[in-house]
């Protein structure tokens, strides 16, 4: 559990929720409740709590639940007094990020790409407090936190002090629970894009080797796998570009804010939202580019192939042409009767080898003005 306390520039971790349930704590700012899965369900009674002192509202039993459910889809849900995103991010088997794999075939191709795995992160948006529930490894949370802390920089007392430019703390540090959810989702959807580049790096890979015409390829079981993990991943995307697109419409069917800082405030988080938005979006169009590029490979690997094939049978062709004739003269010299041209001459066979010889020469001449027998490259 991380429970950090954001007014101004200002950033404070506590150790506890139970600070935060005295009255009059966090008057001047919001608080940023992070948890496990587990965390969450041990904790569930004192969350509400400080959600009810602060908020003056609790989560409902439904959300609960879909906070606490690793394997809903990223959707969106809202009630008067708080909001619910819950976003898919990107996680390895383990619980880990994936990291970018390195090539340690003998043959030089990539390893085969493993399958996109997903964890949900969920949110709960009030006026003063994000409550956020991640998965038990927390790696998006521990990022965040890092560079939200970064942001400010500890005094002599050991309290959190604003930074030397204090401009740039403003901008990096999210002005109320609405941002900061926007920030950690902006985080998520980096990961992404980071795996965009790895599939594309793979995918090149086995373009290069299914278009070659002298390669064998062989790796199709891998092909497949990615191909379904790309059609994986649109499918991840598409949830939650969805979500974030719900997101958006409810903020527009919002009343206008009172006051020139609450306006203000206002178009900064659609500004960001729709950031988040353009985002996916491109992550969304790029894996389809890569499906496209994926099914061409393997149309253009079967065209070369039956080119190939064309090729070898078109010069199999052309042979057998050539020798056609010289056959049709070896039979005719070779059947049983008595008097035949040239059988009794003595310079007869060689008169015979040379018109088989200039024949032969000449067909290939005419089948090699045709184009019929070509030196491949």
């Amino acid at each position: 559990m991380r429970v950090f306390e954001i007014s101004g520039s200002r950033i404070a971790e506590h150790e506890a929720l139970a600070p935060m349930a005295v009255p009059g704590a966090c008057a001047s700012g919001y608080l940023w409740i992070s948890l496990t899965r587990d965390e969450f369900r041990s904790s569930l009674a004192e969350v509400q709590g400080i959600l009810q002192s602060l908020c003056g509202t609790q989560l409902v039993d439904l959300h609960v639940a879909d906070l606490v459910n690793d394997q809903l889809p990223s959707h969106y849900d809202y009630t008067s007094q708080y909001d619910v995103l819950v976003f898919r991010r990107l996680a390895a088997a383990n619980g880990a990020a994936p990291k970018s794999a390195e090539p340690t075939l003998a043959r030089g191709g990539p390893p085969v790409l493993r399958r996109v795995d997903t964890r949900p992160v969920g949110f709960a948006v009030f006026d003063r407090v994000l409550l956020s529930v991640h998965p038990e490894d927390g790696a998006v949370r521990d990022a965040f936190a890092a560079r939200l802390l970064a942001a400010a920089a500890p005094d002599a007392r050991g309290a959190t002090a604003p930074a030397l430019d204090v401009r740039a703390v403003s901008t990096r540090v999210p002005p109320n629970p609405a941002d900061l959810m926007l920030r950690v989702v902006n985080l998520i959807v980096d990961a992404y894009l980071d795996l965009r580049r790895d599939l594309t790096r793979q995918l090149d890979h086995w373009q290069a080797e299914l278009i070659d015409p002298r390669s064998r390829f062989t790796n199709w079981s891998a092909l497949m796998d990615a191909r379904q993990s790309l059609h994986h991943l649109d499918e991840i995307c598409e949830d939650q570009r969805a979500a974030i697109q719900d997101w958006i419409d409810a903020l527009e069917t919002l009343p206008a804010p009172e006051g020139a800082a609450a306006l203000r405030e206002g178009e900064l988080i659609m500004v960001r939202s729709r950031d988040v938005l353009e985002h996916i979006q491109r992550v969304v169009h790029h894996v389809r580019r890569l499906e496209q590029n994926a099914e061409t490979a393997v149309q253009m690997h079967f065209s070369v192939q039956s080119h190939r094939a064309n090729d070898i049978m078109r010069v199999l062709t052309a042979l057998t042409a050539i020798f056609l004739p010289l056959n049709l003269i070896a039979g005719i010299f070779g059947m049983n009767f008595e008097f035949i041209p040239l059988v009794h001459k003595a310079d007869g066979f060689w008169i015979a080898m040379a018109s088989m010889g200039a024949i032969a020469l000449l067909l290939v001449v005419v089948f090699w003005r045709k184009r019929y027998l070509a030196r491949s490259r």
